[in-house]
């Protein structure tokens, strides 16, 4: 009996015992799998959240336009401007030269023409008397409208007029001197200026008053070759001024950096070298030719400007060299009666450029 209840004692400890460590390892496993060096398994990181741009604010009123620019184009184009009035003063010189005879022979009878020319529009005449064996007056009128790198003389009258003392007792080769002006007030004139901005070119016409004025004298040598030949050599000095009307820019669609242009005077001295020849050719033909070094001297542009960006603008212009020539065909029609054809020019570089003005005439001797 009591071996019985040993073996019964025994075999309910080994139960209770195997219970107990079916407990425990259930109780120890999840601690297991939380601690990283005994399972031998690295965690997954958990993934950081993206971060979100936040959005560029709209200004009130929509996208800001561009600033123009170009302000400095502006006030260089008032460069141009200043050759347009530099050019302006030497055509309307070469025109009143034209009026006091530059095509004619230095020595010849009393003479009164009508002309026309184009190239340079201009209509009127011309002329000279003696008045003493020695004094002649050389004078003329006309109505002229010309133009050239972008500037446009819409209306002009001109007149010149001059005084030739001529040695005629000295015989065939002796000197000769003249004392003139030219004037040419009341015209009417457009100025253009183009420039650049960021937005694309700007084209101006302006327009205004001008007045010009000269007064020249000269020194020359006239030699009768022969019956049909005269020829002759000069040297001329000129002064000229020219007086343009203050103005400012026209209203235009784009203009940011608009000119406003005072009332200004240019002024240049002209030193000119050179000759002629004068020849009757058979069948009553005349011809002359004649030509002209040119040098300016002392050379100011009157233009004071205000442009917007710029403040004032005072442009300069340098001294110039160009070539002056002239040519003329006169036919004999009749006694005292003669039908010209001429040409006028220049030849150099800008401002005075490349210049051609032709016309005809009709010229009565008596």
């Amino acid at each position: 009996m009591i071996g019985k209840a040993l073996v019964g004692l025994a075999a309910s400890a080994v139960l209770i015992a195997a219970g107990a460590l079916v407990v425990s390892i259930a109780q120890t496993q999840p601690a297991a799998a939380d601690n990283c060096l005994c399972s031998g398994v690295s965690p997954s990181p958990s993934p950081s959240p993206s971060s979100t741009p936040t959005p560029t604010p709209t200004p009130i009123g929509g996208t800001p336009n561009p600033t123009p620019t170009g302000a400095g184009n502006s006030g260089d184009s008032l460069g141009g401007v200043t050759g347009q009035r530099f050019n302006q003063m030497i055509t309307n010189q070469v025109l009143g030269s034209v009026l006091l005879g530059v095509n004619e022979q230095v020595n010849c009878s009393d003479c009164v023409s009508a002309f026309g020319s184009v190239g340079s529009f201009t209509a009127g005449a011309h002329g000279r008397k003696e008045l003493t064996n020695n004094l002649s007056f050389l004078g003329g009128l006309a109505y002229t409208q010309y133009g050239e790198n972008g500037y446009h003389v819409t209306s002009a009258p001109i007149g010149a007029f001059a005084l030739r003392y001529d040695f005629t007792d000295w015989g065939s080769s002796r000197p000769f001197f003249d004392l003139g002006t030219v004037l040419s007030p009341f015209e009417k004139v457009r100025y253009s200026r183009t420039y650049v901005t960021n937005f694309g070119p700007v084209a101006l016409d302006s327009s205004t008053n001008s007045s010009d004025y000269g007064v020249y004298g000269r020194a020359g040598w006239i030699t009768r070759l022969s019956p049909r030949d005269e020829a002759a050599a000069s040297i001329e000095l000129w002064q000229l001024w020219q007086h343009v009307s203050g103005y400012a820019d026209p209203l235009a669609p784009f203009n940011p950096f608009n000119a406003t242009i005072a009332t200004g005077t240019d002024r240049t001295s002209l030193v000119k070298i050179g000759g002629q020849w004068t020849h009757l050719f058979p069948y009553n033909i005349e011809g002359n030719i004649n030509g002209f070094f040119v040098q300016s001297v002392g050379t100011h542009s009157g233009i004071v400007a205000t442009v917007t960006g710029n403040g004032l603008v005072v442009p300069t212009i340098g001294n110039q060299s160009w070539f002056e020539y002239g040519g003329r065909l006169g036919f004999r029609l009749a006694p005292g009666w003669v039908a010209d054809v001429f040409v006028n020019g220049t030849l150099g570089p800008q401002p005075v450029g490349n210049t051609i003005h032709g016309g005809v005439g009709l010229r009565i001797n008596y």
